[in-house]
């Protein structure tokens, strides 16, 4: 791969998907896009570069883009938002909903669906506290293919023991050969759709609560701020947002704050303010593609 070659995959990588490729990563376009040239039929990278550059396919850009994807995720992946969700997050929502009895949950990077699957059987959990109640969660990603695989709720032996306890696989999956599947009440739980968080997402409406975890990691300063002033306006004024461990809002924005001692969890300020703020130049909405759920 020549030098321009790499500069036009960045520059394509970064306008199609947010994925903000730093000037030392030609091995990893290497590992990923030499594969998927091969199964094209597509010598190399010299002329996969060649068919982008020529109006490639709708087809062959959303290979490339899918190809450079990181989907690492697992149930229950780091504890912790899970722990706050059980603890902080739902008692809060089913005292301050305690009116209309439902809740909206909006997983913006859902990939191969074990992060809402893990908040399906966090609410199953809850039992009696939620009887009468219309959960909606929301899993969007913008692999067609992850999503499809998270619609069919069936995983590998590897796959549930990495995060999921004994006692809910037990609980909440069949088992079929040597692969498990979630039961349809949970499948059923879970709205996937296919969603690039570059585009509006107002089409959404307003959540209760919004998981976008080892997301932005993946962005450049000005697409973050963008995002999160989005966010703020698909979010109940007392709702909350997750981030991932290594993510804030923090010299961002001031559309969220940090809830103290809470790590990676946040309240919006007033959505009024995010909506009055001006897009930075350059900060063109853009997708979270390479995330770990």
């Amino acid at each position: 791969m020549t030098p321009t070659e790499y500069e036009y995959l960045r520059k394509f990588l970064r306008d199609h998907s947010g994925l903000d490729l730093s000037a030392d990563k030609q091995y990893l376009i290497e590992s990923r896009l030499l594969p998927l040239a091969r199964k094209a039929g597509i010598s190399g990278i010299g002329e996969l570069v060649q068919k982008l550059q020529g109006a490639g396919s709708g087809a062959l850009v959303t290979s490339v883009v899918e190809a450079m994807t990181t989907n690492e995720t697992f149930f229950f992946r780091d504890k912790v938002p899970f722990d706050h969700f059980r603890d902080t997050i739902m008692p809060e929502i089913i005292k301050a909903r305690a009116g209309r009895r439902s809740v909206r949950i909006w997983c913006a990077a859902g990939s191969t669906g074990q992060e809402p699957y893990s908040l399906a059987m966090s609410l199953k959990e809850m039992g009696a506290a939620l009887t009468g109640w219309r959960v909606e969660i929301i899993a969007t990603d913008l692999s067609q293919e992850v999503l499809e695989k998270a619609k069919a709720g069936i995983y590998s032996q590897f796959e549930v023991q990495r995060g999921l306890p004994i006692q809910m696989l037990m609980k909440y999956f069949k088992q079929i050969g040597e692969t498990w599947q979630i039961n349809p009440e949970l499948r059923a739980m879970i709205q996937h759709r296919q969603l690039n968080l570059l585009h509006d997402f107002a089409q959404l409406g307003t959540f209760d609560v919004i998981f976008c975890r080892n997301v932005l990691i993946y962005f450049d300063q000005d697409t973050k701020i963008n995002i999160f002033n989005r966010l703020a306006r698909q979010i109940e004024g007392d709702g909350f947002l997750v981030l991932g461990a290594a993510e804030t809002v923090v010299g961002l924005t001031d559309t969220f704050r940090p809830i103290p001692e809470k790590r990676g969890l946040y309240k919006p300020n007033d959505p009024r303010a995010a909506a009055a703020k001006p897009v930075l130049a350059g900060a063109a909405p853009r997708l979270a593609v390479m995330a770990g759920r």
